[in-house]
């Protein structure tokens, strides 16, 4: 069993190798190599094999392809466009107009894509052109799409949260369930927050728009059917113990090419691309999780983990206040790290801990979904900040992380509410199970 201090240098060292550009995965090998090797020699790299073997022999794991799949799907058959046409419509004349469609686009997408940075991309490019036409404030309209998107991997299905289950063997069908009511709030939360800003600076909405007849507003209402019939299908099929999470999202798949076809957008040339992109996105994370499963092995065989409880206990600190240190952690950390990597870097150090202080698995799964939705748009690192601004093509980076700013503080406040008031995470997935 290792010291702290040794525990925290092997941290700066795996730090330090993804500032220098090193691939996420190649440096939690190196730094398990190198731990591995100065502590317990070679005949530990002998298990290198079965830890890669037992870590991807899970079946949940095929879930993460094809919920990639299903996104990828969606995005390029046009969901979005109508999707955000629609919300617009009926959005138009609350106090930020169509700032609003942003949020409520993003929340709907999210629930069936499971991906941030998709989310950020497809809203991006649908809502940027319209809202730089109306004269909307650019820092928040930048602002509403950086925020909004990272409700794609806190709104189920998202793949967030089922590596955090697959890692730490918490219900999928619980986390999903978790997410639901702080994803719904959260977005309520982001559109009030619109409308309050609206109100004391009324330029930042642009001219008001003129209302639409109601016949065209309910038509319109059918743009939203194919991402609602979706998430509740995926959504109905595991919580009427009809499907597992990972059959839900082969029924998901196969209801987004059902879209695609409807809409008559299914060409080869379709399929090719979703599903090169498919492949890409799965291998980057499957591989980061290899890399984290024997970083794991070797954590607990050098006892970081006993070392960490022990060290806190010693300090004396109870479950809340570790809890504030962890969200002081993680900002700092999502300054330098990207969000997935951050998770499954940290899980393994993390997790112990947070069991050993009697906090409960699903609950924690849903606050650490919400550092990494706040990490998402903290700089420098943060992904939607770059997506959203490679989006515009114009202007500073700048403007994305000061329209930003508003959305982190309010998610800061709304994790240390969950803090306070767990029911609002654990009463549904208690009810449902």
């Amino acid at each position: 069993m290792i010291g702290i201090g040794e525990a925290t240098l092997g941290f700066m060292m795996m730090l330090g190798l993804m500032l220098i550009g090193l691939p996420v995965a190649v440096a939690m090998f190196l730094t398990a190599f190198t731990g591995a090797m100065l502590t317990m020699g070679w005949p530990i790299l002998m298990t290198f094999g079965n830890q890669i073997w037992s870590g991807q022999n899970d079946f949940i794991l095929t879930a993460i392809p094809l919920f990639v799949f299903l996104g990828e799907i969606l995005v390029r058959s046009g969901v979005a466009d109508g999707l955000y046409r629609a919300l617009s419509d009926w959005m138009r004349k609350l106090p930020g107009g169509l700032l609003h469609s942003n949020i409520g686009a993003s929340a709907f997408f999210a629930a069936v894509s499971g991906s941030s940075v998709a989310t950020a991309a497809t809203i991006g490019n649908v809502a940027i052109p319209i809202l730089s036409e109306r004269k909307y404030d650019e820092r928040l309209t930048a602002g509403t799409i950086a925020a909004g998107a990272t409700l794609g991997i806190l709104i189920p299905p998202s793949i967030n949260i089922i590596i955090y289950g697959s890692m730490t063997n918490t219900s999928i069908g619980q986390l999903f369930a978790a997410g639901i009511l702080p994803g719904i709030a959260l977005t309520v939360a982001f559109m009030a927050l619109i409308a309050a800003i609206s109100v004391l600076h009324p330029g930042v909405a642009g001219p008001s728009l003129p209302d639409r007849p109601m016949r065209e507003k309910l038509k319109s209402l059918l743009e939203i059917l194919p991402p609602l019939l979706i998430f509740a299908i995926v959504m109905g099929v595991i919580y009427g113990g009809w499907a597992t999470p990972t059959e839900s999202a082969a029924i998901g798949v196969t209801c987004a090419l059902l879209v695609a076809l409807a809409k008559r957008k299914m060409t080869l040339p379709l399929l090719h691309e979703a599903m090169i992109s498919t492949v890409r996105i799965s291998a980057m994370i499957l591989l980061i999780m290899v890399g984290a499963h024997f970083l794991n092995f070797v954590i607990g065989m050098l006892g970081i983990p006993q070392t960490l409880t022990r060290f806190v206990v010693d300090l004396g600190a109870g479950p809340i206040q570790v809890l504030f240190l962890l969200i002081l952690f993680y900002l700092i950390l999502g300054c330098f790290m990207e969000t997935l990597s951050m998770m499954i870097a940290t899980l393994p150090v993390v997790f112990p801990l947070v069991v050993q202080l009697g906090i409960d698995p699903v609950w924690f799964g849903i606050f650490l979904v919400l550092m990494m939705e706040t990490g998402l748009i903290t700089p420098p690192i943060g992904m939607n900040l770059y997506i959203v601004q490679g989006v515009r093509g114009t202007g500073s980076i700048m403007d994305v992380i000061w329209g930003s700013l508003p959305f982190v503080l309010l998610m800061l406040a709304f994790t240390i509410l969950l803090i306070f008031w767990p029911g609002l995470v654990l009463w549904l997935p208690n009810l449902l199970f």
